[in-house]
């Protein structure tokens, strides 16, 4: 069998295959074999149909449709094996199936034009010597104490106050009405704006903001009304942005009683024996926390620069297998939240969410393969005793491994090593400059916002050479 191959854009090959006249004769002889068995034609026993009656009762167009689908599929088959080329997906029929259809005559030779996809053409020049910039990531130097601060507030006795008004920081204990204002103006009551014996911390950001400082400066049993907006953005639609008032009655004043940052107080919470160890222990965890996120910035921004550097042909089968599973990882997240998705998710909804998960599909390929290409450059492999370790620690950490797929478990693992590996060559052979936390987040906002400036003045400049030109005539 004649096979011509062309090379295509977007990763693919086209295929001008000439059927010889043996093959066109057989897959002929064959389908219509099949076919005979199955039809059911009265007055005929199952497959004791004549041939000229079958053919009559199913159509020569339609036989020949069927004759051509099973020759196309046998000769890309046999194109692809025979060319030994690393095809990936389905064919994709170039040719005119129609006219396939009027060409074809059993015992002749066929030409069929085709295409399949390959494996991305990758170009990866430039992955040496690079310099990028980082923002460094610091501990917070306030968290410890402010963790503390939390976990004496938890631990807090509340002790009950007579002598004097509430102030910030204690819990009070109210009944309260709220009304919103109408489109009639007139305040009314709404679902959810009441209560009896509601308990609040009278701290920031506890309900609307307005309401906890209405409440500080009352003495016990004092009632009072407390006019307050809703939020502009509050979640809930009917009453965002509208006026509001609250009547509020104080039945109890309660002070946060806080347990001394000792010894012993951090034998309660943890499962240390001094405060000092704690405290130790919280400082390490934040500045490993601040480390990672550190790391992060610094191997996101290597694997940007290496992606300005890459030149990559995808194939449209890899495009759509990456769509597939970032939409069934969202899929399975609003599953996760509570969501009914078999009610919710429509085919136009589905579609949807396909189209805007194209642009991040491509980035995600476009980062996977600007790394690959690295560890085939360099030869970065995973050697077998670490993977066969990496296991071994995920295997430990599960409860039931008869629910692990042992196939599925070492790809992610050989996957995540050898990115480790790789983002840690790269981070040894090119140069990252640490900056100040929000330096670059800065930067990029001031570019947007020159480019920005530069559409208006092109814009208002293209408007007016527009309103200088003269009229026709």
């Amino acid at each position: 069998m004649k096979v011509t191959q062309e090379v295509l854009p977007d990763s693919q090959v086209g295929l001008e295959i000439e059927i010889p006249a043996d093959l066109s004769q057989k897959t002929y002889d064959q389908v219509l074999r099949k076919m005979m068995r199955t039809v059911n034609v009265p007055g005929f026993r199952k497959g004791k149909v004549p041939k000229q009656v079958f053919l009559q009762r199913v159509g020569q167009p339609q036989f020949k449709a069927a004759v051509i689908e099973e020759l196309v599929q046998n000769a890309v088959d046999k194109a692809i094996k025979q060319e030994e080329i690393d095809a990936i997906g389905n064919y994709q029929l170039k040719s005119s199936f129609e006219e396939l259809i009027g060409q074809y005559q059993p015992g002749q030779p066929i030409t069929i034009n085709a295409s399949v996809d390959v494996p991305p053409r990758v170009t990866l020049e430039t992955y040496k010597g690079l310099s990028v910039q980082a923002e460094e990531i610091l501990p917070d130097p306030e968290r410890v104490a402010s963790t503390l601060s939390q976990y004496q507030n938890n631990l807090a006795t509340l002790v009950p106050i007579e002598d004097r008004p509430a102030q910030a920081g204690d819990v009070a204990v109210i009944d309260f009405v709220g009304k919103v204002q109408g489109e009639d103006g007139e305040f009314e009551e709404f679902q959810g704006g009441s209560g009896t014996d509601f308990q609040v911390e009278l701290e920031e950001g506890r309900f609307i903001p307005g309401f906890v400082e209405g409440i500080v400066g009352m003495a016990l049993d004092e009632a009072k009304e407390v006019e307050v907006p809703f939020p502009e953005d509050y979640p809930q639609a009917e009453l965002a942005g509208k006026p509001a008032v609250f009547s509020i009655t104080l039945k109890e004043i309660k002070e946060k009683e806080l347990p001394d940052l000792d010894d012993d107080f951090a034998q309660e919470i943890s499962e240390f024996e001094t405060i000092e160890a704690l405290r130790t222990s919280l400082t390490e965890r934040y500045q490993e926390e601040a480390d990672e996120k550190t790391k992060a910035n610094k191997d996101a921004a290597l694997i940007e620069a290496l992606v300005e550097h890459l030149e990559a042909e995808i194939p449209n089968t890899l495009v759509q297998k990456e769509v597939e599973f970032l939409l069934t990882q969202t899929i399975m997240q609003l599953s996760r939240q509570g969501i009914d998705v078999n009610k919710m998710l429509t085919r136009e909804l589905v579609e949807g969410m396909r189209q805007r998960a194209r642009p991040e599909a491509l980035d995600r390929l476009r980062r996977t393969l600007a790394l690959g290409e690295v560890a085939k450059q360099e030869g970065i492999k995973i050697e077998e005793e670490a993977l066969q370790e990496k296991i071994k620690e995920a295997m430990a950490e599960v409860e039931d491994p008869s629910q692990i797929d042992p196939d599925r478990l070492t790809q992610v693992l050989t996957e995540e090593l050898l990115q480790e590996k790789i983002l840690t060559w790269l981070e040894e052979n090119n140069t990252v400059e640490l900056v100040a936390e929000g330096t670059l987040q800065k930067a990029e906002a001031e570019v947007a916002e020159v480019n920005a400036a530069e559409a208006t003045v092109e814009v208002v400049a293209t408007a007016a050479d527009d309103a200088d030109e003269e009229p026709e005539a």
